[in-house]
Formats: C-alpha cells, sequence, structure tokens
C-alpha cells in the first residue's frame, strides 16, 4: 500500500485539475440526489392536484437537476480524465527513462515481455487510482454525508438507518468480497506479467521453436498461464459478485426501514406526508452513488500490486553510479586499455571475467577470441560501463593520457565507445529513422556516408524507395548481412572515436562472413575497433591484432597475440 499512496501522491503537480473533478462530480452528485428528492416530492404534492403555481419551483428544480447532473458529469469526467493522462505521462516518461539507466544489468532478471506489461499494463491502469477511487471517493463520500443530513433532519431515526447501511456497504462489501478474492486481486498483475512475456517468447522464436519441435512445450506453458490467469481472475468476479449482493441487502434494508420508520413519522404527526417519498427514495439513490465505491475498494489489491510492480523499477538502484566529480572523455585519436579487469555479476559465483589485460592503440583493429559464454559480450558491457569491474580498471588513452571509464559519465562512455551488437535490433521503421537511431536529426548525406562505410549504399540506392524503405518487424525485410551491414552503419554514424563489435558475423554462413569481414577491414582502416568473435579465423593476422583471448572468463596466454 506505500507503493500505492506514493503513486497517488504523484497527482500533485495537477491538483488544480483534480480539485476542478472533485468539485463537477460532487455537483453532479448532489444533483442526482436533489434530483431524485426533488422528483419524489414533485410527484406525491401533484397527486393532491394543488394549483399548478405551487409545483413551479419544484419544476423547475427538477429540470436544472436533471440538466446540471449530465453537464456536471461531463464536466468531471473531462477533468478527471485530463488529470489522470498527465500524471501517466510523466510516470510513464519516468519509468522508461529509468529503464534507460537500468538497461541492461540492473534488469537482468526480469524478463521483456515482464517489463512491457509493467511499462503499459500496469501504468495505464493506474489511472483508476484517480479515476475509479480518490475523486469518486472523496465527492461521493460528502454527498452521501450530505444525503444522511437530509433525511435525518426529517427522520431522525431513518437518517441513522442510511447511515448505518453506507457504513455496511463501504465496509463490509469490500471486506466481503476481499475475504473471497483478495489473493487473487494480487495474482492479477503478476499473472498478467508472466502471459505477456511467455506471448512476446514465442513471437519471437516462433521460427526456432518449430524447428527444434518445442513448439509444443510453450505452446502448453502459455495455456497454464492463461488457465492460471481466467482462476484468479473469476474468482475476483466471485469477489465482486459477494460484494455486490452484500451491497444490494444493504440498499434494501435501507429502503424498507425508511419505508416503516417513515410511514411511523408521519402517523405520529412528525412527518408531512408529501415528504415521505423523499425519505424512502433518497436512500435508493444514494446506494447507487456508492455503489461504484464497493467496485473501487475490489480494486485496491490489484492496484497496490501494480503501484508496486512499477515502484519496483523506478526504486532500482543504479548499476553503475555516475562519478560525483565526472572528468572528460580523452581527445584526439582514442585507444582502449585494460589492466587486471575482473567483473563478477551480483550473486554469481565465479568471474564472468578474471584478470584480462588488453591493448587497442588507437587507430587498429584487434580481436578478443574465445568460445560462447567465455565472457565477450560481458566484456563489451564493461567497456560501455553498463557493469562496473569488480576490480582493475578499463581505459580509453589519447592525447593527453589515459582516463578511467570509472571516472566518467556512463554517457560521456557511451558517447566516445560505440557498440554493435551480436544480434542488434532493428525497428519496424524505415531505413533512415533506424539509423537516426544513432544520431537523431542527422542529414541524410551523413546516412548516406556512414551506409557506404558500410559497404551497404548501393543496396539502398537501388531500392524503389531508397532511405525511406521500410524494413520489417526485427529487419524481416532484411538479410542477416543486411541487418548486420545497417547495424554497422549505425554505430558509423554515432561517430564515437572507439566501435566495439559483438560478433558480427552471428547468424552469417562461411562464405558470407568472409565478405562481410573483408568489408570490416576496408571500411574502418583508421579507426579503433575492438571484435568480439569465436571465429578468429576469418580475421587476417595481418590486418587484425589478437588482443587477448578469453576462456570461461579467464585471459589466456596466445602465443599469436601482438603487441600492436
Amino acid at each position: 500500500m506505500r507503493a500505492l499512496v506514493r503513486v497517488a501522491g504523484l497527482g500533485r503537480p495537477v491538483a488544480p485539475r483534480l480539485v476542478l473533478a472533485v468539485l463537477a462530480g460532487t455537483g453532479a452528485a448532489a444533483a442526482a440526489v436533489g434530483l431524485t428528492a426533488t422528483s419524489a416530492w414533485l410527484i406525491s404534492r401533484a397527486a393532491e392536484q394543488p394549483p399548478v403555481l405551487v409545483l413551479f419551483t419544484a419544476v423547475t428544480a427538477v429540470r436544472a437537476f436533471g440538466i446540471g447532473r449530465g453537464v456536471l458529469r461531463y464536466a468531471e469526467r473531462l477533468a478527471a480524465h485530463d488529470a489522470a493522462f498527465r500524471v501517466l505521462a510523466e510516470l510513464r516518461t519516468a519509468v522508461y527513462a529509468r529503464l534507460v539507466v537500468l538497461a541492461p544489468a540492473g534488469l537482468a532478471e526480469l524478463r521483456s515481455g515482464d517489463l512491457l506489461a509493467r511499462l503499459v499494463g500496469d501504468v495505464d491502469g493506474l489511472a483508476d487510482v484517480w479515476l475509479r477511487v480518490l475523486l469518486p471517493a472523496t465527492s461521493i463520500g460528502l454527498v452521501a454525508i450530505g444525503s444522511v443530513v437530509l433525511v435525518a433532519w426529517l427522520v431522525p431515526a431513518a437518517g441513522l438507518v442510511l447511515a448505518a447501511s453506507l457504513v455496511a456497504v463501504l465496509a463490509g462489501a469490500p471486506l466481503a468480497a476481499a475475504a473471497v478474492a483478495r489473493r487473487a486481486e494480487a495474482r492479477l498483475a503478476p499473472a498478467r506479467g508472466a502471459l505477456a512475456d511467455a506471448a512476446v517468447e514465442i513471437v519471437r522464436g516462433a521460427p526456432e521453436l518449430v524447428a527444434t519441435g518445442a513448439a509444443g512445450s510453450v505452446v502448453g506453458r502459455i495455456a497454464d498461464l492463461d488457465a492460471g490467469l481466467a482462476r484468479a481472475e473469476r474468482r475476483v468476479a466471485l469477489g465482486a459478485g459477494v460484494g455486490a449482493l452484500v451491497g444490494g441487502i444493504a440498499a434494501g434494508a435501507a429502503v424498507w426501514l425508511a419505508l416503516v420508520l417513515g410511514i411511523a413519522a408521519v402517523g405520529a404527526g412528525r412527518l408531512d406526508g408529501v415528504a415521505l417519498a423523499v425519505v424512502v427514495l433518497t436512500p435508493l439513490t444514494v446506494h447507487e452513488l456508492v455503489a461504484p465505491l464497493v467496485t473501487a475498494a475490489r480494486q485496491l489489491p490489484g492496484l497496490a500490486a501494480a503501484a508496486a510492480r512499477v515502484v519496483d523499477v523506478v526504486d532500482r538502484p543504479d548499476p553503475v553510479p555516475d562519478p560525483v566529480a565526472p572528468v572528460r572523455p580523452p581527445s584526439g585519436p582514442v585507444g582502449l586499455r585494460a589492466r587486471a579487469l575482473r567483473v563478477r555479476y551480483p550473486g554469481a559465483e565465479r568471474d564472468a571475467i578474471a584478470g584480462l589485460d588488453l591493448d587497442v592503440p588507437p587507430g587498429r583493429m584487434a580481436i578478443v577470441t574465445g568460445p560462447s559464454g567465455a565472457g565477450k559480450s560481458t566484456l563489451a558491457a564493461a567497456c560501455l560501463r553498463f557493469v562496473a569491474p569488480t576490480s582493475g580498471r578499463i581505459e580509453l588513452v589519447g592525447a593527453d593520457g589515459p582516463v578511467d571509464l570509472a571516472s566518467m559519465t556512463g554517457d560521456d562512455v557511451r558517447r566516445a565507445v560505440a557498440l554493435c551488437e551480436q544480434d542488434p535490433h532493428v525497428f519496424d521503421a524505415t531505413l533512415a529513422d533506424n539509423l537516426r537511431l544513432a544520431r537523431p536529426g542527422a542529414p541524410e548525406p551523413a546516412l548516406r556516408e556512414a551506409l557506404a562505410e558500410a559497404r551497404l549504399l548501393d543496396w539502398v540506392e537501388r531500392l524503389p524507395d531508397g532511405l525511406a524503405t521500410t524494413v520489417g518487424e526485427h529487419g524481416s525485410r532484411l538479410s542477416a548481412g543486411q541487418r548486420q551491414r545497417l547495424a554497422l552503419a549505425r554505430a558509423l554514424l554515432a561517430g564515437a572515436p572507439v566501435l566495439i563489435l559483438d560478433e558480427p558475423t552471428e547468424h552469417l554462413d562461411e562464405p558470407t562472413a568472409a565478405a562481410f569481414v573483408a568489408e570490416l577491414e576496408q571500411a574502418l582502416v583508421g579507426r579503433t575497433v575492438l571484435v568480439l568473435t569465436h571465429r578468429p579465423e576469418l580475421f587476417v593476422p595481418a590486418r587484425w591484432a589478437r588482443a587477448g583471448t578469453l576462456d570461461q572468463g579467464v585471459a589466456v596466454a596466445d602465443p599469436r597475440s601482438m603487441a600492436t
């Protein structure tokens, strides 16, 4: 619940809009009660066939309440949704900005589908904190108190009955619903996250799953998750039914007891017979207004779980905090150097990298080799300050000397060191849009220059739409080699002095990989490049220095290593 209170506090910047929504909602609810009470009096008084002028005021009030209820309800919805969506926009921006800082090391245990559910489903669901809980509770609560005062003024005992019935609805109905479905409500958000994660997994890996015959087991897992979610939703629906039953019983009891007490008051001369209808029908309207609050109270466990999942992301500590007094990257041509580098992930039993020394002089091309799982991707993450070394250091070496990455901000490091990943993400957008991820607003000549360096420009110019060609989801309209070249062009466009290529020949057959490496050698001459690969035979020693070899995170002596 602390997370829910914290999320509710995000509404402070839009407090004026929330106050307007409360005032409009209170007016609309009061107009609904006033319409019922005035109509009841009007019908009863009209049955006595008085002069028309006696009914004129009540007729006018009925019109005013009827029109006012609709107008004020519209104003309340407009102000409430405007405020809620403004808060959600700020919350979603804050969550996304936090994900940018945390990825990838700070989110290692979270799956992409679960993150998607938190960023979209959980955040969107939190709109109900204002729209279905806080604002209606305030507005309807004020009107309910006023209605109790009105009925008590006419028949004190009936006012007490109405107050007791409202307490029974607002306390008893949620408690009854919670007794049935509290745990199911709390499970809904995590269950939806797990189902979303499984769905993303099967969509992304469908070809591999079908090829290996594992699709059936994944589909079965999704079916189990869906069945579990359905059970939780049925339990929640049962709780809602129990709450509605308690509310209906309380409302019916309030009406019948008001009728009995009102008749007694009329018989004793304490109440005008015309006002009896007001005493009887007002509780019915008030209970209709209060009914949504029961649903809101029932939603609190689910909202609290969603808020906790969102706050969990926002409150995660930086995986690699920036230094208090950062220094600037070195100037001029920049090389990359590591000394006695050790990296161990939190909770791991052994180092991912243990004792690596690395030298890539400015303007040289080098490779670090090792089998899959040897620690090459961890080295790339450390060079971009996504993970912090356990010991040792990584330095950028420029004309004015070395600068330890630990003394620089993460943004400065990633402006100086660009990474072309093993499986680069290509968005379902145009070629130009995918390139401009590296440098927003880059002019078209710069895009063409990067494509030319990546040996992709000739192909792009032959396309009917050129740079405006869409590449499909995950680059589905591109070959594996074209995706790699597009990712390389994007990295080159960033203009970082140091370029790291993580398994650039992955997913390429031997002839294609050899051709790609040959093109790399021509495109990257004069640049500081570090390639992490398990296919060292593709890289000609005359052009590529062997900077190191990893085996299970341990640096291995290699007689073919080249000091240059």
